[in-house]
Parts: structure tokens; C-alpha cells; sequence
């Protein structure tokens, strides 16, 4: 037998072996997951089989105490079963797919060989057809395991891999109409602070803990408000060393998970204002991923089950108080305003990142300093506009291109509440200075168009306004409320309120819900005259702005969060 014949059957017999282990693996984690299957048909139904049980075992006996601790308990464990399932049926199903390639590979290679191995009467006949066939397989065997070898090094290293998530169906994220409903970004959809449910309590004290149904410790500090989606509730903390996103159950108050969130060695340097602190900016959500940055210029996302997907640096923002500007996302798009500097030395732009990947998907420039102002998306005439403000102008962008659509030179100085849009207009405010209203449907420079009307007394110079398309609401830092038409601008009435505002005001229905610093929440009437119809206090001082769902109101304090609501 020649030295060739040996090589080839050396080839051989390691394509057969490294089948054997494909197979092997194929085997093993087959049998994993239809465990953890059974178990998911099994233990799960089980326990909320229980879970109902217990629920009927309190509306008949609603004055036993161990009975909503143990119920809060249960559907903890639930929750947290059901996402360690579905992450070990993603890991197993990833490594049962590498098995199965092994296997048919190794195979494929191994029947060849051993159908090509020389036999000693043929050798005189067909040598350099076994050279050559010998040669192709051990190039074979050899790409086939680095490939595999550099599969399962990233598979460890990322902990899951976005391909064949038999789980997840549908598109890659929510659909505009379903965001109308959730909070899904600073002040719900659109940035406009209004609440798509009226059902929203109107008296509560956190002191005595009347109308509160549950309250919940932050790990770490933040100004940042909730973002709500469905049972889920979003926020972000961070100190001078870390910097985290929490999820917690919107039912009963516990955090199901933290995600920590990679800090560039420039932005463990930063010196941040008390003002805004490590983790001023509120975080995003697109239905499908929890989108956070910091003022270090930490983007990162995750998953609804805690898995960081990508975590990105923008490099350190050049900004005089601090990088405040929350999030926007539009379809599978994280929108970034990054606004730096005084705007001559190019540094400011608006970037969009694919929220999948946390690739940019584009970017535009722009010769404007530094802003605080949140972007928003909105519907104008049945197509999106991404509205971004920084001195001096008013700028609308295509949000799946970047493309500037408009901009109107209206604005000055260091810019801080966002923009809304009701009523066919929208609505901006210079601090101390002015309102000022735009109609969206111009192209170009519409500067000289498009301004409808300008408000010239005065303005919030934190605290976001509020609309209910008849009236427009400004909540000035210290006691003042001022009310304005939207047609026109004309300044209905000013009242004093007497108090300190971060938090900017909402509208529940025909009622505006303004929030202080020290807990209280005035419930104030809507229309052409003041009136507050009632106070409650939380007992604890607030800086972000409330959040708002389905017959409930979700506040963040400075060491709690509150969940504010009717027991069903």
C-alpha cells in the first residue's frame, strides 16, 4: 500500500470519527430540548394552574396576608422560568444546528473517501485521480472544522447567535398603531405626553399607601423616565462607575432583570452635572428590543429577556450641561440626537442605528451646538417626519433616510424642552422667551412660509409642553402655568402653582396631570380656565416625568419606583 493510500485512509477515518461526534451532538442536544419542551408543557401549565388558584383564594379571602406574597412569588418564578426556557431552547437550538452540520459534512466527506479509497490493482490506473481527490479531502476536513471550531468560539462568546429563532415570528418591530397604545419612549408616543387611556386614577397617597399597589426599589440613581410596554416596565441607572437598564413586571413590581452596559475608558472620566447625572437620558423601546444611552455616549440594546444584543460607543459628547437627549426609534431604527459643541466645529448630527445590529444606517450633518431636546417621530399627512431642534432651527428629516425634508430658522439659544405636534402644528419653546408654532408641510427653507405664530411671553425652560389640539400647556421650573390657543397662539390664562417642576405635564383625557419635585401631582382641568380638581402625594421627590397605561400611572422617586392604580 502506497504512502498515499495511508494519508487517504488516515482522512478517512478522522471524516468518520468527526461524524460520529456531529452525531453525537445531534443526539444529545435533540434530547435536551424535547426536555425542556415537556418541561414547558409540563411544570409550566402547572403553575399557573396554581397562580389561578391562589388569585381565586384572594378574592375570597382578600384579608389574608400571605396570600399576595406568595401569589407575587409564584409569578416571579413563572416569568423567570419561561425566560430561562426560551434562552436555553435558543442556545440548544443554535448547538443542535452546528451538530447537525458536523455531521452531514463529516458524512458527506467520509462516504466519498471510503467510495474513493485505491485499491492496490487500480493503483497503476488511477493514481493521480486518488492524489488529487485525497489532497481535496483533507482541504475539506480541515475547512469544515475551522469553520466549525470559529462557530462555536462565537457562539460562546456572544452566548446566542440571531439566526433561526423558531420562537420569534413576525416583523422585527411593533407597528406604528401599536405604539399609540404603549409608552413605548419619553413622554409615550410621539413625545407628546398624552395618555391613550382615560381610566387613569385620580387620588392616591403614597404615604399610607392608598391607591399605590406596589413600589419597588432602583438599583441605582436616574432621572430617566419609565418606558412601558405591555407587562414590562424599562429604566436606566448608573453612577460614576456603572451603568445598568432594569426591567421590571409592570403586574407586580419585581425587577425580572439588569443588563450592564460597557463604559469606554474616555467616559469613565466624564464629570457629569447634578442636574442631569450618569443617567439622564430616558430609554426606547421598538416592541422588540430596549434601546439606552448615557451621557458618557453609551448606546447599548437588549432583548425583552436581558441579553445585551450590542453595545456601541459614541465617544464622549461635547456638551456644556451635560448629554441629555433621550431616544426615538422609528421601525427598526434607534434615533440618536447628537448634538455637540457650538456648531462650527462639525461634531453635531442625527444618527440612526439599525436596531438589530447597531450598525449606523445613516447619518446627518449638521452645523448646530449643542441641544437637549429629545427628537420625535410624527405623522404628518400620512407620512413620518423626524423633527429635531437646536439653535436656530427647526429641522424635519425622513427618518428612514436622513434626508432633510424642511427647516425653519425660529429658535435660539440653549434649547431643553421638545417639540410636540397637535392640532396641524408643531409647537416649540425658547427658554424665557417664546413659543413658536410650524406648519409640517412645507420643502426647503419655509422660514419665511410656514411659522404660524409665535407666543412672545415667556417660556419653561425644562418641562416639555402638552396639548390637547384646542390648548396648548407651558410648565414653567418655578409656579407657572400658562395656557395658550393652538390656532392662534393668544395666551388664554397664567396661573401661579406654586411649586418646583423637572417632570413635564401630561394629559389623561380632559385632564392635565402636572407632577413637582417634592411628589405631589396636581390634577388640573383642561380648557379656557383654571381649575384643579385634586392633589395626591407620592411621599418621595420625583425629577422624571410619569408614564401611563392601562388604568395605571407608573412614577419614578428618587430611590423608588411607583406603580399608582385600582387592586382588580
Amino acid at each position: 500500500m502506497t504512502q498515499q493510500t495511508e494519508r487517504t485512509q488516515v482522512w478517512h477515518q478522522a471524516a468518520k470519527n468527526t461524524a460520529v461526534v456531529g452525531g453525537v451532538f445531534t443526539a444529545l442536544f435533540t434530547a435536551m430540548l424535547t426536555v425542556n419542551l415537556i418541561g414547558s408543557a409540563i411544570v409550566g401549565p402547572s403553575r399557573e394552574t396554581r397562580l389561578a388558584d391562589l388569585q381565586s383564594r384572594v378574592q375570597k379571602d382578600p384579608t389574608n396576608e400571605t396570600l399576595p406574597s406568595e401569589i407575587r412569588q409564584l409569578d416571579l418564578r413563572i416569568r423567570r422560568d419561561r425566560i430561562w426556557r426560551l434562552d436555553f431552547a435558543h442556545k440548544a437550538a443554535h448547538m443542535l444546528l452546528a451538530g447537525v452540520v458536523v455531521l452531514l459534512v463529516a458524512g458527506k466527506i467520509a462516504h466519498d473517501l471510503g467510495k474513493g479509497l485505491p485499491r492496490p490493482r487500480h493503483a497503476t490506473d488511477r493514481g493521480e485521480n486518488q492524489v488529487r481527490e485525497a489532497r481535496q479531502a483533507r482541504w475539506a476536513v480541515v475547512g469544515g472544522l475551522a469553520v466549525l471550531a470559529v462557530g462555536l468560539v462565537a457562539l460562546g462568546m456572544s452566548g446566542w447567535v440571531e439566526f433561526a429563532k423558531a420562537e420569534e415570528t413576525g416583523p422585527a418591530f411593533a407597528s406604528m398603531e401599536e405604539k399609540q397604545t404603549q409608552w413605548h419612549r419619553f413622554r409615550g408616543p410621539g413625545g407628546a405626553g398624552v395618555s391613550a387611556y382615560t381610566n387613569i386614577p385620580t387620588s392616591w397617597n403614597g404615604k399610607t399607601g392608598e391607591g399605590v399597589l406596589w413600589k419597588s426599589p432602583t438599583p441605582m440613581p436616574g432621572r430617566n423616565s419609565p418606558v412601558v410596554w405591555k407587562d414590562r416596565i424599562f429604566l436606566a441607572g448608573a453612577d460614576a462607575n456603572a451603568r445598568q437598564v432594569y426591567c421590571y413586571d409592570a403586574k407586580g413590581g419585581q425587577l425580572l432583570w439588569k443588563g450592564d452596559v460597557p463604559t469606554t475608558p474616555d467616559g469613565a472620566k466624564l464629570e457629569i452635572m447634578e442636574d442631569t447625572g450618569y443617567a439622564a437620558c430616558t430609554v426606547a423601546t421598538d416592541g422588540k428590543r430596549i434601546y439606552a444611552i448615557f451621557p458618557t455616549g453609551d448606546v447599548a440594546a437588549f432583548d425583552f429577556t436581558g441579553r445585551r444584543l450590542w453595545h456601541k460607543s459614541l465617544g464622549v459628547p461635547d456638551s456644556a450641561y451635560g448629554y441629555a437627549s433621550s431616544l426615538e426609534t422609528y421601525e427598526k431604527l434607534v434615533i440618536v440626537q447628537d448634538d455637540q459643541g457650538d456648531g462650527t466645529e462639525g461634531k453635531s448630527k442625527i444618527i440612526a442605528l439599525d436596531g438589530v445590529t447597531g450598525q449606523v444606517a445613516w447619518e446627518a450633518k449638521r452645523d448646530l451646538p449643542n441641544s437637549w431636546t429629545t427628537p420625535v417621530v410624527v405623522d404628518v399627512a400620512g407620512k413620518p417626519q423626524l423633527i429635531a431642534m437646536a439653535d436656530p432651527n427647526m429641522i424635519a428629516y425622513d427618518p428612514a433616510t436622513g434626508k432633510e425634508i424642511w427647516r425653519a430658522e425660529c429658535l435660539g439659544g440653549d434649547l431643553a424642552p421638545s417639540p410636540i405636534y397637535a392640532g396641524g402644528l408643531l409647537m416649540a419653546i425658547q427658554p424665557y422667551s417664546q413659543m413658536v408654532a410650524v406648519k409640517p408641510t412645507g420643502q426647503g427653507n419655509v422660514t419665511e412660509t410656514h411659522i404660524a405664530w409665535r407666543m412672545e411671553e415667556g417660556g419653561p425652560d425644562i418641562c416639555s409642553p402638552v396639548s390637547d389640539g384646542k390648548y396648548v400647556y407651558l410648565l414653567e421650573s418655578a409656579d407657572l402655568l400658562i395656557c395658550c390657543k393652538v390656532e392662534t397662539g393668544e395666551k388664554v390664562y397664567e396661573q401661579d402653582i406654586k411649586g418646583d417642576f423637572r417632570a413635564s405635564p401630561s394629559l389623561v383625557g380632559d385632564k392635565l396631570y402636572i407632577l413637582d419635585m417634592k411628589g405631589i401631582m396636581r390634577i388640573v382641568q383642561t380648557g379656557p380656565e383654571f381649575k384643579e380638581l385634586g392633589r395626591c402625594e407620592l411621599g418621595e421627590e420625583c425629577y422624571a416625568s410619569p408614564a401611563f397605561a392601562d388604568g395605571r400611572i407608573y412614577i419614578r422617586g428618587t430611590e423608588n419606583l411607583y406603580c399608582i392604580g385600582q387592586a382588580q
